[in-house]
């Protein structure tokens, strides 16, 4: 696993095909699993998520019936276009509201992202056998961190490395569904209603990959 994961980052790293005309293209919305690991292979968190790309929403829950064992419980609703997201816990009904600081995160290619190149995953030559693939790459918003997406030509996310100085992830997305399947996922919890936003300290970063780090 980590030998692959290491290859795969060398690739995405040195990869020297330019192209000016590449623009970042934005995913249509879905639904899928994501999962989450360290480049040692610990798995962090593994969930269902629901993602509103006209909307600029996203929900993750962390999967109890998920057949890895992560360290991570989560239930995250992001609203980017608004700043604010909500950790959100449904056994005790609570939740916490929170500023959103950096609107990054794996489901979608920022618009200053730098387009690396197209390769090919498994066998070009062999039906049924290869998926091609767009690389892009950038750097993290208030860190010296940086990251580097694979997403197929038709604008799906694959997987995305996060470099950073303390820690680096692997975020995976499978079974990816082009419908939003439950929009009711998308809306504030009523026990959340009302929530004042949580004072965030000085020097913290809020964001959807920090919840992991």
């Amino acid at each position: 696993m980590y030998a692959a994961v290491t290859l795969f980052v060398f690739m995405c790293l040195t990869a020297t095909t330019y192209a000016d005309h590449h623009q970042p293209c934005h995913p249509p919305n879905m639904t899928g699993v994501m999962a989450v690991m360290t480049l040692k292979g610990d798995v962090k968190a593994c969930g269902a998520f629901t993602y509103d790309s006209m909307g600029k929403k996203l929900r993750f829950r962390s999967n109890d019936s998920s057949p890895f064992n992560t360290s991570l419980g989560l239930d995250l609703l992001m609203f980017f276009d608004e700043g604010i997201f909500y950790e959100i816990d449904s056994k005790n009904q609570s939740c916490v509201k929170k500023t959103l600081q950096c609107n990054l995160h794996p489901l979608d290619i920022p618009d200053d992202a730098n387009f690396y190149s197209t390769v090919t995953t498994g066998s070009p030559s062999i039906e049924g056998e290869g998926l091609k693939v767009n690389l892009w790459t950038g750097s993290m918003p208030g860190s010296k961190g940086h990251y580097s997406m694979s997403v197929t030509m038709g604008c799906l996310p694959i997987s995305t490395f996060y470099f950073t100085e303390s820690t680096s992830l692997l975020f995976s997305q499978l079974d990816i569904e082009l419908e939003i399947k439950d929009p009711d996922l998308l809306v504030v919890p009523s026990f959340c209603l009302g929530q004042p936003v949580e004072e965030t300290p000085e020097g913290t970063l809020n964001s959807f990959l920090n919840e992991f780090m």
